[in-house]
């Protein structure tokens, strides 16, 4: 559910923890890894079908958390968010019972023994969909022992212009409902590409122009489609980004984090060192900086940048609060 421009502001990050000390497990059955795969593919299908035909009707919406001063809120939850998320979870209760969960509306920590983990935003970008604006998702990851796996994305529109889902698993291609996708846009004449950026960017940059979608799964798959060059995140939630990055490694983009040792290609997903709670961190508390895409695009970035500072932080949410108010 959170939005893009959300999934950008590091400010809450929690410190990143060591990913350099662990070797890699083993990779599960590839007959099993298809197996998930297609029922990931399948959920992320009904859930496009569900939030498909909540779109048309009215809707209930709430805020997780209240408005500061004479500010809107800005965390809205929706009853499809709520009902999505239930459907995934009862159907993987009888497919995968031995599984984990983590979703973003159902509060709750996986344990550190977990085997499979799946990763479940109902509905990414539900700012966009509460309005109207037709570029919202749903994303389901899968982690094996951290390390993604699977991941199937429903997306309102993509590269043919139309609703379904995007779906891959380790070591496999990237599909579009069930047929083979090349990630690479015929074009000719074409002098600027388009990347995506945090929100607040400039439009226009060095390299290519900048745009926000409000939907990090939307701005994740069209990486992974050739759609955009790059993407940068400077603070996601873990179920913002679990599926989308096993479509960008099926169709060849990198995805880089940065932990303690500065940029790294991204392994897995680990608990942060600490959080602020009185309790031992979890996979749910992960939330690092990303930037994905091509190998050049992510190249340029990684030397262009740096965490923001508190300042430029600061400056960012405040650049967010006016447009959100002059939007209302």
């Amino acid at each position: 559910m959170t939005d893009a421009a959300d999934a950008t502001d590091g400010t809450d990050a929690p410190d990143a923890p060591d990913t350099d000390n662990h070797e890699p497990d083993p990779l599960p059955d590839e007959t099993l890894l298809a197996d998930i795969e297609a029922v990931a593919a399948d959920l992320a299908r009904i859930a496009g079908a569900e939030i498909e035909a909540a779109f048309r009707r009215e809707i209930t919406v709430e805020y997780k958390t209240d408005a500061k001063d004479d500010a809107a809120p800005t965390d809205p939850v929706s009853e499809v968010d709520r009902a999505v998320e239930a459907l995934i979870r009862e159907r993987l209760a009888e497919r995968f019972p031995e599984h984990g969960v983590i979703g973003e509306e159902v509060e709750g920590h996986p344990s550190p023994d977990q085997e499979f983990l799946w990763v479940v935003d109902p509905v990414d970008g539900t700012t966009n969909f509460i309005n109207g604006f037709p570029l919202f998702a749903c994303s389901i990851g899968v982690l094996h022992r951290g390390r993604p796996v699977v991941g199937a994305v429903w997306c309102s529109t993509g590269h043919e212009l139309r609703p379904g889902v995007y779906h891959a698993r380790h070591g496999g291609a990237l599909h579009f409902e069930q047929r083979a996708v090349t990630p690479e846009r015929p074009m000719i004449g074409v002098s600027r590409r388009l990347s995506a950026a945090p929100g607040g960017a400039t439009p226009r940059g060095r390299n290519w122009d900048n745009r926000v979608t409000g939907c990090a799964a939307i701005e994740l798959t069209f990486v992974a489609t050739g759609i955009f060059r790059s993407a940068i995140f400077w603070g996601p939630r873990l179920w913002d980004v679990a599926g989308g990055t096993v479509l960008l490694r099926a169709a060849g983009s990198e995805v880089w984090t940065r932990g303690r040792e500065g940029w790294q290609p991204l392994e897995r997903f680990e608990p942060p060192a600490q959080v602020t709670e009185d309790r031992e961190p979890t996979l749910r508390d992960w939330r690092q900086p990303l930037i994905v895409g091509d190998a050049e695009a992510v190249e340029l970035l990684r030397g262009a940048l740096r965490r923001p500072s508190r300042w430029q932080r600061l400056r960012l949410r405040l650049r967010l609060t006016r447009g959100r108010r002059a939007a209302r």
